[in-house]
């Protein structure tokens, strides 16, 4: 079974929503799911209030313990397939990865055609509305890639 990181920038909004419900919707393609920001605070700290709070009315939660990351980029490798919430996280990431691995790092959005090469919006200092709606265009993202999966047309390695 594969592996997958998501990423954003500070890891405490976007990516883990997206590692919560790509863990309920995406077990059976992917065996491991985490997430790490491109600019997370090196100590760690709890996703944001909001952000659970979103997560917990669409029925979605994480672990008690969970607690933001920074990307390592020495772990990139370890991970089938990296997806990122905006083209400025795909950047960095392919500078810090290894050749044979920059591939591997993809925008969510490919995955949501009618959103092709648009980032997925950081809701951060937004309405508590914006993180139900981010919510949904990672709920849509993950739909087409379990479809991708079962099709046999999600290519990892």
């Amino acid at each position: 079974m594969a592996a997958v990181l998501l990423v954003c920038t500070a890891n405490i909004c976007r990516s883990p929503m997206a590692e919560a419900i790509f863990k309920a919707r995406l077990g059976e393609v992917f065996k491991t799911v985490a997430s790490a920001g491109v600019h997370a605070d090196p100590r760690g700290g709890p996703v944001d209030a909001r952000a659970a709070a979103a997560l917990e009315r669409h029925k979605y939660g994480l672990e008690r313990r969970w607690r933001s990351r920074r990307v390592d980029p020495e772990q990139l490798g370890q991970y089938d397939l990296v997806l990122a919430m905006e083209a400025e996280h795909v950047q960095a990431l392919r500078k810090q990865a290894a050749p044979e691995h920059q591939a591997r790092i993809l925008m969510l959005t490919d995955f949501l055609p009618e959103m092709a090469g648009q980032d997925i919006p950081d809701p951060y200092f937004g309405p508590v509305a914006g993180f139900d709606a981010v919510i949904g265009m990672i709920e849509r993202a993950a739909t087409r890639l379990l479809a991708e999966s079962r099709e046999g047309r999600l290519r990892l390695r």
